[in-house]
């Protein structure tokens, strides 16, 4: 299961970095054009930006495990961490999708 998360947590990050130059592309374009912020109410949009917050939740909760692993000692509960951090991603995401 650690191998998974930090498979995921590695792959989260660089899905966010790649997504970075285009978000700043479209505040840009933003600025410019208010029809252009009309096409963020597509559903698609809509669907990316839940997967946007799933792997935010997910980045952060990997590099808190990974904190945690680094920086304490080790326990028994250790293993619960990637519970924990698959949890808190899909409850960040749920949250998220709910409030939309």
């Amino acid at each position: 299961m650690s191998r998974w998360l930090a498979l995921a947590h590695r792959l989260s990050g660089l899905a966010l970095a790649l997504f970075l130059p285009v978000h700043f592309w479209v505040l840009g374009r933003a600025l410019e054009l208010d029809a252009f912020l009309a096409w963020t109410e597509q559903p698609l949009v809509k669907f990316a930006e839940w997967g946007l917050v799933v792997l935010l939740a997910l980045h952060l909760a990997g590099g808190l495990r990974v904190l945690m692993l680094e920086f304490l000692p080790w326990r028994d509960w250790a293993k619960g961490l990637a519970a924990g951090v698959a949890g808190f991603a899909l409850a960040a995401g749920l949250a998220f999708a709910l409030a939309l």
